[in-house]
């Protein structure tokens, strides 16, 4: 088997334009970023066997390396990256709302199994993004990433939307109804119109995904070979 995808890529470059460069760094430090993520709630995990102290380990972290993903919004709006704006948008909105909404003013719901299996959802989703976006630069993608950059999400995003969910109920449940939260009259409302937004949201999401999948592994696939050997001839 070939170690690289279908001929539907540009021939393969070594030039590296200023945006190539840019798009290689950015690409390869949030690579390593979500990789320390997922690094440290496995580790942790195996290691003490209790999700208790995953957060005391990685809570920050993945923080600072969460809110460090508004630069695709910019990079979507500016068209440094084909990407369309609004599922973008979306993406990195739930994520944030998570990052500050949830974890940080109830940090006692991270000591689950729901904070650790949404951050292993998250960060195995974008080790396998950004490091496909870094091999893209240079034309060089190999199949088994292709592969896994669209079709890795069948499994995970139910996984991290589950997570998302469960995490936000239990704060909608708990300590974001308590008279002692200082934000208790409105929160709880605020959590339910967020909780009702995942219905359609998490179906444009999907459905924007499954559509990724049908275009570059599908027959949708074929097609795209066909415009390719088109264009150049």
């Amino acid at each position: 088997m070939s170690t690289t995808t279908r001929p539907t890529q540009k021939p393969p470059t070594s030039v590296l334009t200023p945006k190539k460069l840019y798009l290689v760094l950015y690409n390869s430090a949030s690579a390593v970023a979500w990789l320390t993520v997922l690094g440290r709630v496995v580790v942790t995990l195996n290691y003490k066997g209790d999700p208790f102290f995953v957060p005391l380990v990685v809570d920050n972290f993945a923080r600072v390396t969460q809110t460090f993903a508004v630069m695709e919004i910019l990079h979507a709006l500016t068209g440094v990256v084909p990407a369309p704006v609004f599922t973008t948008l979306m993406q990195v909105a739930s994520r944030l709302f998570l990052m500050y909404a949830i974890t940080l003013p109830f940090p006692q719901l991270n000591a689950s199994y729901w904070y650790s299996s949404m951050l292993c959802a998250w960060a195995t989703t974008e080790v396998i993004r950004y490091t496909y976006f870094v091999f893209k630069q240079f034309d060089r993608i190999p199949a088994s990433l292709h592969w896994l950059r669209y079709s890795a999400f069948l499994i995970l995003y139910p996984i991290g939307i589950s997570s998302e969910v469960a995490m936000t109920l239990r704060a909608l449940w708990g300590p974001a109804s308590s008279e002692v939260f200082a934000w208790s009259s409105w929160y709880p409302y605020a959590l339910g119109a967020v909780l009702l937004s995942y219905i359609p949201g998490s179906v444009v999401l999907y459905g924007h995904m499954l559509k990724q999948r049908r275009k570059y592994l599908g027959a949708g696939a074929k097609g795209e070979e066909v415009k390719n050997q088109k264009k150049r001839q």
